[in-house]
């Protein structure tokens, strides 16, 4: 999950994707999930608050118009601290809200922008099925990052970035940030 405001203990290291190289890397999710998915006849995608949604709505969208049909989306709201990356730290709150859809018997991919403990994704599992039982539930992301706490890996992904603990990826979506790019950062002591 993105850092929210840039704090004065973390120094940029460099840009990661440009907001072309995430189109471009968007078209080619919408592709892959069609593909694997056969089509988009009970598809719909959840995006995890806060980033994962607008990445949800943009493949939407993008589905949509490969395959011509409209493509379900929803938004699951879970608040993670993140102080999370230490063990002693709070657990993920989860937030029950409508997803707009039924889920039951869907095929869902839940969106998030960044793979890294996994927790978050957890979280997400949890609070999906909350609203019902899929038929599948797959996980799309723009970065994955490495670093699991549990064991869970994403069916999509757009980019495959190694990183050090010091090191935090955000992502900035226009939608959020009015920017759009990803940079690598790191913590400085």
């Amino acid at each position: 999950m993105s850092e929210e405001p840039r704090k004065t203990n973390l120094r940029e290291k460099g840009r990661l994707m440009s907001g072309s190289e995430i189109e471009r890397t968007l078209v080619r999710l919408a592709h892959q999930i069609v593909e694997k998915s056969n089509g988009s006849a009970d598809l719909a995608l959840v995006g995890i608050k806060r980033r994962g949604v607008p990445l949800a709505e943009r493949l939407a969208k993008l589905i949509s118009e490969i395959e011509k049909h409209p493509v379900d989306t929803g938004v699951l709201d879970i608040q993670f601290y993140r102080d999370d990356l230490s063990t002693a730290g709070p657990r993920p709150v989860v937030k029950e809200g409508a997803l707009g859809f039924d889920v039951n018997g869907r095929d869902v991919i839940l969106c998030d922008d960044v793979l890294y403990t996994g927790r978050t994704i957890r979280a997400a599992l949890d609070a999906l099925f909350d609203h019902g039982r899929p038929r599948r539930v797959q996980l799309a992301v723009l970065i994955d990052r490495g670093h699991r706490e549990l064991p869970i890996e994403a069916t999509y992904v757009g980019r495959n970035i190694p990183t050090s603990s010091r090191e935090i990826i955000e992502v900035k979506f226009q939608e959020v940030d009015n920017d759009e790019q990803v940079l690598l950062v790191e913590r400085v002591d």
